[in-house]
């Protein structure tokens, strides 16, 4: 398993689409917030999150159990979130975990940014700063 990564949470439900998620994001109370919307969802889910990109996707390289989901942060330092999706997308056994990126701003904003310098992104999520608009686009995406 990912080594670097600093919680395990594990809950029961049957039929979920996403059962094995990862989040990699910077902020630790990002992260601890994550988890807590995960926990009030009472379904079986395993969750981890990793601080560090760098040594995130090297885990993930010798990994033998990948994630079904990928949250990943978009403003991360030593390796920002679409520099470590270009790395995964180049990667023959990690370019098929489903990725969402995330950040702070809202989304049009983001998608503008990103096309003007040639990104495409495949699915984005705006961190909500309401726990309850947070908690529904996470059942929405689960």
């Amino acid at each position: 398993m990912l080594q670097d990564f600093t919680l395990r949470v594990i809950q029961n439900i049957e039929n979920m689409l996403y059962k094995n998620i990862l989040l990699i994001d910077d902020d630790i109370d990002d992260a601890e917030l994550f988890l807590e919307v995960i926990n009030s969802l009472k379904k079986e889910i395993v969750f981890s999150y990793a601080t560090n990109p760098l040594k995130a996707l090297a885990e993930l390289k010798i990994s033998e159990n990948l994630p079904d989901l990928l949250f990943l942060d978009i403003n991360m330092p030593c390796l920002n979130g679409l520099d470590f999706l270009n790395e995964l997308r180049n990667d023959t056994r990690l370019r098929y975990i489903e990725v969402i990126l995330i950040s702070s701003a809202p989304e049009d904003i983001i998608r503008k940014n990103l096309s003007a310098k040639k990104y495409e992104i495949e699915r984005y999520m705006s961190k909500s700063n309401n726990y309850n608009d947070f908690v529904a686009q996470i059942i929405t995406i689960l």
